[in-house]
């Protein structure tokens, strides 16, 4: 069987899910839980992945993040591998404690970032236990009876005190780690403050408990890959598109070169040590290194961000998302670009 299609793009949204092997456990007791989110936010830190969204369940987790340096493969590689060898040294065990691959689906932030949350943070009380499993969710979309208030009430309580997702941190009822980014959400409950967006998506997701959700994410999935419209879909395909043939421009220049390459190739162009103009306000010199060495040595924003003065992730994005908009209007900038492209070769 053909695995899934990975999409690895810059600053997107992803949903991320991971299973025990042979839907065993993989969280027995809190300190499992504990320890599985501190690596959350360590991988966070050491890959500038974004959480934006979390829940632990006693045999599988659901996580939706973003990732500004396209490296959703390698961060949450790592933080399996990572949990996996801490849980089987922890609890005497070997073997493989997840199922296969992760799974992951690529998400239209405009159209489905809010439901997937919703959906991610319903996740433990949408369970037969309640009334609320797949079949009885099955016979109220064919109209039977939605639950009562008092059948409500238990599931109810669970959400709101539920520990191990992210709802707590989005409802009010806890402090957010500095990991988790909830305003990307909650900026889409409209306008008059974070209280008020707050209460909104408290009633949105409540809402989605009591009378059910409107659209199931994994009744749109396109492709195996895709959450979206199919307007998406195709702008995805463009992109991907785009990116391949970016590899093959690479594959022509030749293999990937070394970070001192790219800063030697643009020392030349500007006439000047990186020392001289590295710190310059309103210089592009840094900006254009940053964009040469993303494209030809297979460097992270991350990684490169350190190269270039201590940068965050998300500001070395930013710097080369801007560069990559002037190259198209600054003359000036286009020819420097490409003359370092070609010190490159050589």
């Amino acid at each position: 069987m053909a695995r899934a299609l990975r999409i690895e793009m810059e600053n997107a949204w992803h949903h991320v899910t991971a299973r025990g092997n042979e839907r065993r456990a993989i969280f027995r007791d809190n300190e499992d839980r504990l320890r599985f989110l501190e690596l959350l936010g360590a991988t966070a830190a050491r890959f500038g992945t974004v959480v934006g969204a979390y829940v632990l369940v006693e045999n599988h987790y659901h996580v939706v993040l973003r990732t500004p340096n396209a490296n959703l493969s390698r961060a949450v590689q790592w933080l399996n591998v990572s949990y996996g060898i801490g849980f089987n040294r922890r609890h005497r065990r070997s073997g493989h404690l997840f199922q296969g691959r992760f799974k992951s689906v690529l998400v239209d932030e405009n159209e489905w970032l809010g439901e997937l949350t919703r959906y991610v943070h319903l996740n433990p009380v949408r369970t037969r236990r309640f009334g609320l499993g797949k079949s009885q969710r099955a016979g109220a979309e064919r109209g039977m009876s939605p639950p009562t208030s008092g059948q409500l009430r238990e599931p109810l309580a669970l959400l709101r005190a539920y520990r191990w997702s992210s709802y707590r941190a989005y409802s009010a009822r806890e402090s957010a780690p500095g990991w988790l980014d909830v305003t990307s959400v909650l900026g889409k409950m409209g306008g008059g403050g974070i209280k008020a967006q707050q209460a909104a998506y408290r009633a949105y997701v409540e809402a989605g408990l009591r009378g059910g959700l409107e659209r199931n994410p994994w009744e749109n999935v396109r492709e195996s890959a895709v959450l979206g419209s199919a307007r998406f879909l195709e702008k995805i395909r463009t992109r991907i598109k785009a990116l391949r043939g970016e590899k093959h421009r690479m594959r022509r220049l030749g293999t990937l070169v070394s970070v001192e390459a790219v800063r030697r190739a643009v020392e030349r162009v500007k006439g000047e040590r990186w020392e001289e103009f590295a710190g310059r306000h309103g210089d592009s010199g840094r900006d254009l290194f940053l964009w040469l060495a993303r494209r030809h040595t297979g460097r992270s924003h991350a990684e490169l961000g350190g190269e270039a003065g201590g940068l965050k992730p998300g500001a070395a994005s930013e710097a080369v998302r801007i560069l990559e908009r002037r190259l198209s209007t600054d003359r000036s900038l286009a020819r420097q670009a490409k003359s370092a492209e070609q010190f490159l070769r050589f």
